[in-house]
């Protein structure tokens, strides 16, 4: 129980602005991709080994650390990210090679594996009653909307400010210091019981059929997150000919933004057939794509973001209800944990795939051949979705 005092007034929105403000800073790199690409004098491979790093690190925290907020409280654990999200903008700073972009990005995805399961279940176990019901959501848009705003300000300052490869991290080490405070008011939110050790990945058996139809959803819904987020500044300036940061951070802002939106729009439907919906959509996000660097055009590029974040949101959401809802309690954390890594592997691996490719073929040929091989991801998963309905017998 939260203690009852002011303290607990207010827990709510100082976790949920610390959640924010350290989420934003794992994405804040983005449009600064090509100006570090420049500087340092390498090409779009390593510009996706960079963000696949950051990846990594997320997918390491979450399996080593993903247990610990339970044994020794969230506000410790929550702290540790604070000072990593901290540790890699100083980085950032005084990053003038790629060996350092690299501990940067480890540090960040660090910060992230930290915060993403233990913020969640703070705010969500720090809203007040008449907030309870609606918790979740708040945690899903402080997390995937904050996911959004950091290169959409980041590229803000980019293009319009000084100083375009330091000042946004120095506005994120104030966001950042001010958030460890928000973090240090706020009360313990659940209390130490447990012990520290590795969280085990496994899937039972009669889980297993549902498990790899929504971790395929997953896995082509995240790659594409991947996708945007490593190299949609590139497709700006190379594909599209615009050498404007701030467009390339509003596209992928707006993958981000539209998964919240999807996220939270579908919680009501079926969650088979959400993921249904989903991959339907991301096949739609993909053809978009694909128009999009044929024709070098940035609206195309603007509503292959927006359709893809919709059918991301609602696949990998209702796909990790519908594990949830197979899977027996005491397997739950698990499980989930398995889905999770499936999506961090999806963001990782995929992007240095598309990494090699552009070097081999060129950006344009390698982004529209990534499309095609994610629209039949989603396509099988469709199809085996719609296979288990059929088999299903009729209810009367």
């Amino acid at each position: 129980m939260l203690e009852t005092s002011p303290r607990r007034r207010y827990a709510f929105p100082l976790l949920t602005y610390a959640f924010a403000a350290v989420m934003a800073g794992t994405t804040l790199p983005t449009p600064m991709y090509a100006l570090y690409a420049e500087r340092m004098h390498f090409g779009v491979l390593t510009t996706t080994i960079v963000y696949a790093t950051y990846a990594l690190a997320v997918l390491a925290t979450l399996v080593l650390f993903g247990r610990w907020s339970d044994a020794i409280g969230r506000r410790p654990v929550l702290l540790t990210g604070v000072v990593s999200a901290i540790a890699s903008a100083v980085v950032f700073l005084c990053a003038d090679s790629v060996p350092l972009l690299l501990v940067g990005r480890v540090l960040s995805g660090v910060s992230a594996g930290l915060f993403a399961g233990t913020a969640t279940a703070a705010v969500i176990e720090a809203a007040p009653p008449r907030w309870h019901g609606r918790a979740a959501a708040v945690a899903t848009v402080a997390n995937i909307g904050a996911l959004g705003i950091g290169p959409l300000l980041a590229g803000v300052l980019v293009e319009y400010a000084p100083e375009p490869l330091h000042l946004s991290f120095v506005v994120h080490i104030v966001l950042a210091v001010v958030a460890a405070g928000a973090v240090a008011l706020a009360p313990e939110t659940s209390p130490s019981h447990g012990r520290i050790g590795v969280q085990r990945l496994s899937v039972p058996a009669e889980v297993r059929p549902i498990f790899a139809i929504a971790a395929l959803a997953a896995f082509a819904g995240f790659a594409v997150t991947g996708l945007f987020t490593a190299v949609a500044p590139a497709f700006v300036t190379t594909v599209i000919g615009i050498d404007n940061h701030a467009v390339a951070g509003l596209i992928v802002a707006s993958i981000f933004a539209s998964s919240a939106v999807g996220q939270i729009a579908s919680t009501k439907l079926a969650p088979e057939r959400a993921v249904a919906l989903g991959c339907a959509i991301l096949v739609v996000g993909m053809v978009s794509l694909t128009v999009a660097l044929h024709f070098s055009s940035l609206a195309w590029l603007i509503a292959a973001a927006v359709v893809s974040g919709i059918g991301q949101g609602i696949s990998f959401s209702r796909g990790l209800a519908a594990v949830s809802e197979s899977t027996p309690p005491d397997r739950r954390a698990e499980v989930n944990s398995t889905y999770f890594v499936v999506a961090y592997i999806a963001i990782s691996l995929p992007v240095i795939g598309d990494g090699l490719a552009a070097k081999a073929w060129g950006l344009q040929t390698s982004g529209v051949s990534f499309a095609i091989a994610v629209a039949t991801l989603a396509m099988i998963c469709l199809l085996a979705i719609l296979a288990r309905e059929t088999r299903r017998p009729a209810t009367v």
